[in-house]
């Protein structure tokens, strides 16, 4: 470690692979953890949170961490791969530490945490040494100190206040601002419950809708419910509608009632559609908003719809062929026209030419087995759904299966096996 540095800021860190001593990468750095041990006592810090293949985030401890550079942080032994869980005293640096408030001990005012320096010392432990801060409150104006002024201060010049009070996630959504939804609904499951209803607050409506689609079932309640009622409104509108009846189940009926009251009529409309259908048929499963278009329309249409960022990779694979009118519940279905369809035809080609009128529908009244079925048997990401006048009324996607089939808690089990213990975390 002699060549190694020995005070490194947290942030620099984040992203970095982390590899064994072989060259084998074993994930990225997301987090530090540190251990509260009382205000008068710099906090140690025990180890790093890293994201594995499979995007699950766990712990490795400082004693197995032999190098950390500017490229890289190496570690040796065997790492418990057990999904991280935070316990006791243990605070997460991103998440918990970065923009709290603090006090200056020289009187001149109040500033909030940018960045955490951590420190080797002899005997080889991890701790906290300084905090990178900017400078904000009433104080410090009364003084005449720039607001905003950004300096390096030892972390026990400061007081750090209790772990309860309120605390702003900017630098956090700023340092996670690149992550895919499912993975930021990862790291804000780790989270304390009031830090999960903190950074959630901070998050603009359509990112806070995208993660809370990827979360379980209790941590999608407890943060709608921790928003004002006009803004759960709007999250909910910017959900896509089977996933917003789905949570809107979970909350009592005089809420879900006031908030579909409070959403937007087109989309409340479709949510209550939704909400009408028995559980574990077609209907309660689909999502009402597939991609269809008249047969009229031609492949390079088509393909202009499909590109559509929004779409996820199941509902662009196929494009249903309907008589006007298009929203559900349409006119008649005629039939289905895949994507590689699409391709391999010219882009005047009108849709009425190429489609596929073999895949029969499915009723929305039809159990969900029955999807499950139909889906397996021919390969398909899709399943249009139709009314008993035959009209399409949604889709099913294999992911709205897979969702269905697994443990209501999947997304909060680890499955992968416990291969060592001892210490913190394992």
């Amino acid at each position: 470690m002699s060549s190694n540095p020995t005070r490194v800021f947290v942030a620099r860190l984040l992203g970095l692979d982390v590899f064994d001593p072989l060259g084998d990468r074993l994930g990225r750095l997301r987090d530090a953890v540190v251990l509260d041990r009382g205000p008068a006592v710099v906090p140690q810090v025990v180890g790093l949170v890293v994201e594995v293949p499979g995007k699950k985030r766990v712990f490795v401890p400082m004693t197995r961490v032999t190098s950390i550079d500017a490229g890289q942080i190496i570690c040796t032994g065997l790492v418990n791969l057990r999904r991280f869980d935070q316990r006791g005293a243990e605070r997460l640096v991103v998440a918990e530490v970065f923009d709290r408030r603090i006090t200056l001990r020289d009187g001149s005012g109040e500033a909030t945490i940018e960045d955490v320096a951590m420190e080797k010392d002899r005997s080889g432990d991890w701790h906290v040494s300084q905090i990178f801060v900017r400078r904000g409150g009433p104080q410090s104006r009364l003084r005449g100190l720039r607001r905003g002024e950004r300096l390096i201060i030892d972390w026990l010049d400061a007081y750090h206040g209790a772990a309860d009070e309120p605390q702003a996630a900017t630098t956090f959504l700023a340092q996670h601002d690149d992550l895919k939804a499912a993975d930021f609904a990862d790291a804000l499951h780790e989270m304390s419950d009031k830090r999960r209803i903190e950074v959630a607050g901070e998050l603009q409506d359509q990112r806070l809708a995208d993660i809370l689609q990827e979360l379980p079932d209790d941590d999608q309640v407890q943060i709608l419910s921790s928003l004002d009622r006009e803004r759960a409104a709007d999250v909910l509108g910017e959900m896509d509608p089977d996933d917003a009846a789905d949570l809107l189940n979970e909350l009592p009926e005089d809420q879900k009632e006031e908030l579909l009251q409070l959403m937007e009529p087109d989309d409340a409309k479709d949510v209550r559609r939704l909400l009408q259908y028995e559980e574990d048929t077609a209907g309660s499963l689909m999502t009402p908003v597939p991609v269809i278009l008249p047969p009229e329309a031609t492949v390079a249409e088509a393909l202009a719809h499909v590109r559509r960022e929004e779409l996820t990779p199941a509902l662009a694979s196929s494009i249903f062929v309907c008589r006007p009118p298009l929203e559900t519940p349409t006119g008649r279905y005629l039939g289905v026209v895949h994507i590689q369809q699409l391709l391999r035809y010219p882009p005047p080609e009108p849709l009425g030419n190429i489609v596929d009128t073999d895949l029969e529908p499915v009723s929305d009244q039809a159990n969900i087995s029955e999807v499950s079925r139909i889906l397996a048997t021919y390969n398909l990401n899709s399943l249009p759904i139709v009314n008993g006048d035959g009209r399409l009324v949604g889709a099913v996607t294999v992911d709205d299966v897979l969702d269905h089939l697994l443990p209501e808690d999947w997304r909060a089990q680890d499955v992968t096996p416990d291969l060592t213990r001892g210490g913190t975390n394992g």
